[in-house]
């Protein structure tokens, strides 16, 4: 797998009114002409998920896109509904690749997913709102400290506690 061809994702699971798959869209075209075939999804339910489908989309289409999907471990869709969990099986399914480093969860499996993404890619397509309590947070920051190239596609601000 080359670093220079891939982007990952990182976003929080409850999208705003404001969310745009167009604006998920555009953005994983701005990496395709950027000459990015694979594109890394965490496997979480809200943004990896719409990431995921809109890859898997893209795919139809453009037979060099990968889809691979890093989750955090084996038993992450264990508290899903029913139907969460049927989408996720399908996402997995049409994945060119699936990384699951830990049986089950952990204190540590999140932030050790998070970090494998940003490791193998050069670009994060984001949806981020800013929040510092958070992965999706953790990862951004993480994704500015290693050099990534950034899209956030959120147009929100967290609100503040």
């Amino acid at each position: 797998m080359s670093r220079e061809k891939t982007c990952c994702f990182t976003g929080h699971r409850h999208l705003y009114s404001s969310y745009k798959a167009e604006d998920l869209k555009n953005a994983i075209e701005t990496m395709v002409n950027k000459g990015v075939t694979i594109f890394i999804a965490g496997g979480a339910l809200g943004f990896d998920t719409e990431a995921a489908i809109e890859v898997l989309r893209l795919k139809k289409k453009n037979k060099d896109i990968e889809l691979h999907i890093y989750a955090p471990c084996n038993d992450q869709s264990k508290l899903w509904t029913l139907g969460q969990k049927m989408l996720y099986k399908k996402i997995l399914k049409h994945a060119d690749y699936v990384d699951m480093p830990s049986h089950s969860y952990n204190n540590q499996c999140m932030k050790i997913r998070n970090y494998k993404m940003v490791d193998n890619s050069a670009y994060l397509i984001a949806y981020y709102d800013g929040s510092v309590r958070s992965g999706t947070g953790q990862t951004f920051r993480y994704a500015q400290k290693c050099g990534l190239g950034i899209i956030n596609i959120c147009k929100e601000e967290a609100e503040e506690y």
